[in-house]
């Protein structure tokens, strides 16, 4: 089948992964929306001859029919790109450094060992991304363990299982590690930085009335009770400033900040690199990053020390989309074009008003006709995918795509309205694979209590009922 690529002008690859291409690709010719989306679309997508939207050399519309809707699809090479072009490029201005993928934006098992593979350590916060890291084949010394409020049971979990790094954000932290460990423990301190992100206030973490880390004067107490302890290898200190950032001047800042710590081995300056969602949104790209980070460590760190980095988002985002079902198309003064799915697969829509760009992949060439409303079936009002999208006249049966959600739309997941979280594909070089199948019935329903027989005998019919329904795990296949 012919395939049309996005047009080189539009779209250069190597830059693409560096995050140095074009900062806006102009409107295609023929009035269609092509030449804004290649900038949002993962990186290897074309438009077959059919006009039908291809992601890694798959049209979108097998996928949808292969796996069921809602589905979320990830360039797996687009994946792979990203996470060489932070390796590397850390590397060439840093060579005493890692790279550490942040799992909490894409934790599938899967995904854990695609950034294993290309030369990414990981980063967990909590047991189950460790156990899932583990599961992937992580070698545990190449796992940091972060959380600011760690059990007693994750940290023996952790300990057990000979993690690289504990990223110790509190002294309550400090006396659970003093009676667990047994063996000495290579620790990190998570610090407050003091730098006020520019960001959505919940995706803001470095501010001094943060939740995560401890302020600078109680940091220094905390150190000096970690670096007379004979079990607790201390290393060095960690911040994080937040999430969706596009400034890179706020990362410089907070490498000074953290700065004043003191001189350790270590330094994790944490992630947070925003990424382009809609056509209008600024893209600082992976190099713009890496510059201000290291220029910023070259001013104010000892050059021998180890420097590491978490990003995530910037990662998985753009390599990532979610295929729905058009089901009703309602025309009542505004026009609502309801799809399969909505807040139970993207939450951040509602947690921080993030905005998406759509395209209708089986017609993905048609000149767009009207602005509409695209909905989810949640019984919320706020279920808002995206606000005054312009696309070609819907139809029942059209297959919708939103853009870059590939970071937190599967970590978010949830049962709203019963809804089953989707599965998630890989796709490459014309061919897909499963990494996490959709849930079932059976799945939702495992995790409860049978009702007794005695309450069920009252009313035998509804449970025969219950017994007899399909048990499909895509209910809109």
């Amino acid at each position: 089948m012919h395939t049309m690529k996005a047009p080189s002008n539009q779209v250069d690859e190597a830059a693409a992964a560096c995050g140095t291409g074009p900062t806006a690709a102009r409107p295609a010719p023929d009035g269609t929306r092509l030449g804004e989306l290649w900038s949002v679309l993962p990186q290897n997508s074309g438009v077959d001859a059919e006009g039908v939207l291809e992601i890694g050399g798959v049209p979108v519309t097998e996928l949808a029919e292969r796996y069921g809707t809602p589905l979320y699809v990830y360039d797996e090479a687009g994946l792979r790109r990203r996470i060489r072009a932070f390796v590397g490029g850390l590397a060439a201005r840093w060579p005493n450094s890692q790279v550490l993928f942040a799992s909490k934006s894409f934790p599938a098992v899967g995904m854990y060992r695609l950034a294993y593979e290309e030369g990414a350590n990981i980063d967990v916060a909590g047991g189950g991304e460790l156990r899932m890291a583990l599961a992937a084949g992580v070698a545990p010394e190449r796992i940091h363990f972060h959380g600011n409020a760690k059990t007693d049971a994750e940290l023996t979990m952790a300990l057990q299982a000979g993690i690289d790094t504990i990223i110790v954000d509190n002294e309550d932290e400090l006396d659970r590690l003093d009676r667990l460990l047994t063996t000495p423990q290579k620790l990190l301190l998570r610090v407050i930085p003091g730098v006020d992100a520019k960001t959505h206030a919940s995706q803001a973490t470095g501010g001094l009335d943060s939740k995560f880390g401890l302020p600078m004067d109680q940091a220094l107490a905390a150190i000096e009770r970690m670096r007379s302890h004979p079990l607790m290898d201390f290393e060095g200190v960690h911040l994080h400033i937040g999430s969706q950032i596009l400034d890179t001047t706020q990362f410089a800042e907070a490498v000074e900040k953290i700065s004043t710590a003191g001189t350790f081995p270590t330094y994790d300056v944490g992630g947070g690199l925003g990424v382009r969602y809609t056509y209008e949104d600024e893209d600082p790209g992976i190099d713009e990053y890496l510059d201000a980070i290291v220029t910023a460590a070259r001013q104010h760190l000892p050059p021998a020390a180890r420097l590491l980095i978490e990003p995530g988002r910037s990662i998985v985002a753009r390599a990532g989309v979610t295929v729905y079902e058009v089901i009703t198309v309602k025309r009542t003064g505004r026009t609502f074009v309801a799809v399969d799915g909505g807040l139970a697969d993207q939450l951040d829509v509602a947690l921080t008003g993030q905005r998406f760009e759509a395209i209708l992949a089986n017609r993905a060439t048609d000149a767009w006709t009207e602005t509409v409303q695209i909905v989810g079936r949640q019984c919320e009002s706020g279920d808002l995918l995206v606000d005054q999208a312009p696309l070609p006249a819907a139809e029942v049966g059209d297959v919708l795509v939103l853009a870059t959600t590939g970071a937190y739309g599967y970590t978010m997941a949830n049962n709203y309205n019963g809804a089953l979280r989707p599965a998630v594909v890989f796709v490459s070089e014309g061919h897909s694979r499963l990494v996490v199948r959709r849930e079932s019935y059976e799945d939702l329903l495992a995790l409860h209590e049978p009702i007794p027989e005695t309450r069920t005998a009252a009313n035998p019919t509804a449970a025969n009922t219950a017994a007899s329904l399909p048990k499909e795990d895509n209910p809109h296949a």
